[in-house]
């Protein structure tokens, strides 16, 4: 594969377990679950790399040893939580990009919703720069163009946008047939994009998060979880934990990648869909009860709209 691979450490807790041409498949495993790295050469210098992790945590060792790396990243689905310092993290959502030179790629990582799933482009500088050229001759895009640009603080947030979302949306279901053509179709867009992007104009005035917060808003989400007959208000939930409403909502979002009350409507239906499935005693009412419905219609148009079907109809369909 190319250089990009081999100017790189991935640290002793990632192992190669297919290589297969211009394919190399790693896997990452630890107490809490696992994560899959499948990366595809697209030309030499150039990589398109799917990120899958089913896990809460993972310790990265990644170290770049005398190469210039500049990587963009996209989520997909889950969020991601990286330690910037001791006192600040960042998080990584939903439809977000990240641009970074893979210089402070190494720490703790934590899933708050113990999944991720996306995308990165990476370039080994040298190398790509020059095939680049060659791939599309009289191309108006430098890559330390961009590094210059976006690196300067680095890493850098992009928030999702309509843009993003066109021109990822493909590369997760591509033929295996066109792969490597639509792949080098996808890098250039995705280069001409940053290259017209308005710094100023898209980036986020706040990235980061004190860690101190972090930590409140995670006990915050164990509150909530902890009895779903209870329901609390913002103010309330801002008040207990000596937060600004605005910090607690902006904060929440970030790290569980939603909305509180957006974020508590999904696991209450997701907790009523094991009562149903596993409580073969209990009525619909009385479930819809366990998960902080006072009201069983409401309850039930809200499953409706979420599940697809009514609490009967599955509870009817699944249970055993």
């Amino acid at each position: 594969m190319s250089k990009i691979m081999q100017g790189v450490d991935c640290g002793d807790n990632v192992r190669e377990v297919i290589c297969d041409g211009n394919c190399k498949v790693f896997k990452m495993k630890n107490d809490t679950g696992e994560g899959i790295m499948t990366a595809y050469e697209v030309f030499p210098g150039a990589l398109v790399m799917f990120n899958d992790f089913h896990m809460e945590y993972c310790e990265s060792k990644f170290q770049a040893k005398d190469v210039e790396i500049f990587c963009i990243d996209h989520c997909r689905e889950g969020s991601m939580e990286y330690e910037q310092s001791n006192k600040y993290c960042y998080y990584f959502e939903a439809g977000d990009l990240v641009v970074d030179n893979r210089r402070n790629h190494a720490g703790h990582v934590e899933y708050p919703m113990k999944h991720f799933h996306g995308i990165s482009v990476g370039f080994y500088l040298p190398y790509a720069e020059e095939q680049l050229a060659k791939e599309f001759k009289d191309f108006s895009v430098t890559l330390r163009s961009l590094q210059e640009k976006f690196c300067k603080q680095s890493p850098y947030v992009i928030k999702a946008s309509d843009e993003i979302e066109h021109i990822f949306s493909q590369l997760y279901r591509v033929p295996a047939k066109i792969k490597q053509d639509y792949f080098r179709i996808k890098i250039f867009e995705l280069l001409l994009y940053l290259d017209a992007l308005e710094v100023d104009e898209q980036r986020e005035e706040k990235p980061y998060f004190y860690k101190s917060q972090v930590e409140k808003i995670k006990a915050i989400q164990e509150l909530m979880t902890l009895d779903l007959t209870k329901h609390y208000t913002i103010e309330e939930l801002a008040g207990r934990f000596e937060l600004s409403q605005t910090a607690l909502k902006n904060c929440f979002k970030a790290v569980y990648g939603s909305p509180i009350n957006r974020f508590m409507q999904s696991y209450r239906m997701n907790a009523a869909t094991t009562l149903l499935l596993h409580e073969k005693d209990k009525s619909v009412a009385e479930i819809a009860g366990l998960v902080g419905y006072d009201s069983p219609s409401k309850f039930a148009a809200v499953f409706k709209k979420m599940i697809g079907v009514t609490p009967l109809e599955y509870k009817t369909k699944y249970q055993r």
